[in-house]
């Protein structure tokens, strides 16, 4: 039988990335993503590996240095990633928001700076929405930047920065009211900076400070942290765009990519646990015969099956609708929503095929289960997804009374 969630469509070159990929992460990921997980340590030979590849360049232009490829390529290749180890994709996927809103929103002087040496992965990307006291309300963002002369003085708290520290180059999305009268809406009084710093930890600039990595329950080995501004100046060159009050709508068009990807995410993760279910069930037996054989894992499995197939349907019509230029916080919405409760239900159906097995750290089912969460919040909770599928849906459906 073929293997679940393959994509119809796919070009001779798309193919042949797809294959490199799961090839490597057969190889070099899969067999040592538990030992580097339960360490907590940054996977630097993987990330090197990648770099290798030319995978941090999938999505850049070929002008630039990067492949050119799709969001749907990019999304298949992170899906084969989070299959091997989700906390990998997590390093390339807030790279990739970052080199998109570029591509899409920056000036043509910040994209020749910045996208070749992305393109490279000499520069890595990340990107800062959330704050302490808030989540998915952007709106009540409190970091502010103000002008003074050519520079901004930023200042503020930011919360769960993916490749905080590892990143050099950090979108921040901050409130500036220069330019917008009192009364205006928050939305349109955001914007965008682009704030390049020295990879590590503690005072990476004058102004900025990286406190140190936030201990998780799962997607470890990539660093999440805080980022500090304390009177940071910031060149007026580097508003991304070069025009302020643009930041909360450049941040929402890369929030689709971001959706995308979590939903390929949550369909790599519920690949592998389906794998893991299916693989121990038949090497398990209970009176006398594999516990495959039993009706009970059998629906198990049918169900787990039917999931994963369902999910990376979604996953892939939604990065289809992105590529064709149309709107798809629909379609993305609808992926991330459904992809990641489909993934929290078949890691968890994998868990209980394993029985008590599943609860010992020595079985890559353990490490599933506690990463399977974060992608229940990751890019937007589900309840902000239903709002935004509603409200949409809305839109479409308007009655004419």
């Amino acid at each position: 039988m073929a293997r679940l969630a393959q994509t119809a469509g796919l070009t001779d070159i798309q193919q042949e990335i797809l294959s490199t990929v799961r090839d490597f992460v057969d190889k070099e990921i899969i067999p040592v993503a538990t030992e580097l997980e339960h360490r907590d340590e940054y996977p630097q030979a993987i990330v090197d590996g990648l770099k290798e590849l030319g995978l941090f360049g999938l999505m850049i232009p070929e002008e630039y240095g990067g492949l050119g490829e799709s969001l749907l390529t990019y999304a298949l290749c992170v899906e084969e990633i989070a299959r091997g180890w989700m906390s990998v994709s997590g390093i390339i996927n807030t790279h990739f928001i970052v080199a998109y809103m570029l591509k899409q929103h920056g000036t043509q002087e910040q994209k020749d700076h910045f996208l070749p040496r992305m393109a490279a992965g000499d520069i890595r990307g990340a990107f800062s929405m959330s704050e302490p006291a808030l989540g998915s309300d952007v709106s009540a963002i409190t970091s502010k930047a103000v002008r003074d002369g050519e520079e901004y003085v930023l200042n503020g708290q930011k919360m769960w920065l993916t490749n905080g520290g590892t990143s050099s180059l950090v979108a921040v999305l901050v409130r500036s009211d220069e330019g917008h009268p009192e009364g205006t809406a928050p939305h349109k009084s955001m914007t965008t900076f682009l704030v390049e710093k020295e990879p590590g930890f503690g005072e990476v600039r004058p102004g900025l400070t990286i406190p140190g990595k936030i201990d998780k329950m799962g997607y470890k080995g990539v660093d999440t942290t805080e980022l500090i501004m304390d009177g940071l100046r910031v060149p007026a060159d580097r508003v991304l765009g070069g025009v302020t009050g643009r930041g909360f709508y450049q941040m929402m068009d890369g929030v689709e990519v971001g959706r995308v990807n979590v939903a390929a995410r949550g369909c790599g993760v519920a690949q592998r646990a389906f794998e893991l279910g299916v693989q121990y069930a038949q090497q398990r037996h209970t009176f006398g015969r594999q516990i495959a054989q039993h009706q009970a894992i059998q629906f198990k499995l049918a169900e787990m099956a039917t999931k994963v197939e369902a999910a990376h349907a979604m996953m892939v019509n939604a990065a289809r609708k992105k590529d064709s230029g149309e709107r798809n916080d629909l379609e993305a919405g609808m992926a991330k929503y459904l992809a990641s409760e489909y993934c929290k239900e078949v890691v968890e159906d994998a868990f209980r095929i394993h029985g008590g097995y599943g609860f010992s750290k020595e079985y890559e089912i353990e490490r599933l289960y506690r990463e399977a969460p974060m992608l229940l919040i990751g890019e937007g909770t589900a309840e902000i997804q239903k709002m935004i599928i509603g409200r949409r849906l809305l839109e479409e459906y308007r009655f004419q009374g």
